[in-house]
């Protein structure tokens, strides 16, 4: 029997969330109905959350393979509220995401679990795995310690009208938390940030003035030694 207020089950869940919000092409698609069976079956999620996976899961079986592919490539890969690698939404490009990286990707080998080639241990489909691996209780406490990324990007998917905000809805339900979608900031697709510069049009987008605009002149007096050395 359960202890009081002890968090059901959820290992069968996360597995399920885990693959759900991965690349979508046949091989998962084809084993959707296996997975909704899952997540009824361990009644770890509420019915009104079980509804809203199944309206995605739908969407995906009735998708065609293009559709479904290019959806969610445009929707996950080409814009940083909606990443699914998680320690961009703490870190971005600083120096923390290294050591954050190894420290998690250390977590992961001890508890004998292994990243596939070319995947980084913030991906949320390999912190998902991980987590169904610890008992009930320190599942949810690993998710609860995501939460703020989680609503910023469930805010950002609601902001987009997509059905995978149920994902992020069941994951903070199981992390027993609120769901509070954040307001996502405006941002720039990645494509837009990792821009080039157009040609003599400014050494940066958003550094140099324009063309036609009112250039700054900086005076640089040269100090004696140099004056010396010219004389």
């Amino acid at each position: 029997m359960l202890a009081l207020n002890s968090p059901r089950p959820m290992t069968k869940s996360l597995r399920v969330l885990s693959a759900v919000v991965g690349y979508p092409d046949a091989h998962l698609r084809g084993n959707l109905p296996e997975m909704r069976d899952l997540l009824e079956d361990e009644h770890a999620l509420s019915p009104s959350r079980l509804s809203e996976l199944d309206a995605l899961m739908d969407t995906l079986w009735r998708a065609d393979d293009l559709e479904a592919e290019g959806d969610y490539v445009e929707l996950f890969d080409r814009g940083r509220g909606t990443s699914l690698h998680l320690f961009e939404h703490v870190h971005g490009d600083s120096r923390e995401r290294g050591p954050a990286m190894i420290d998690l990707a250390q977590t992961y080998e001890k508890a004998g679990l292994l990243l596939a080639e070319g995947e980084l241990p913030d991906y949320l489909p390999a912190v998902l795995e991980f987590a169904s691996t610890q008992p009930a209780r320190e599942a949810r406490a690993f998710l609860g310690e995501m939460a703020h990324i989680l609503n910023a990007i469930f805010g950002a998917l609601l902001d987009r009208g997509s059905p995978y905000a149920s994902v992020f809805g069941a994951l903070l339900e199981l992390a027993g938390e609120k769901a509070q979608p954040l307001k996502p900031p405006a941002e720039e697709t990645l494509d837009e940030s990792w821009a080039e510069p157009v040609a003599f049009d400014g050494c940066s987008s958003k550094g140099q003035a324009r063309p036609g605009q009112p250039q700054p002149i900086h005076i640089v007096r040269r100090n004696n030694a140099a004056q010396g050395a010219s004389s």
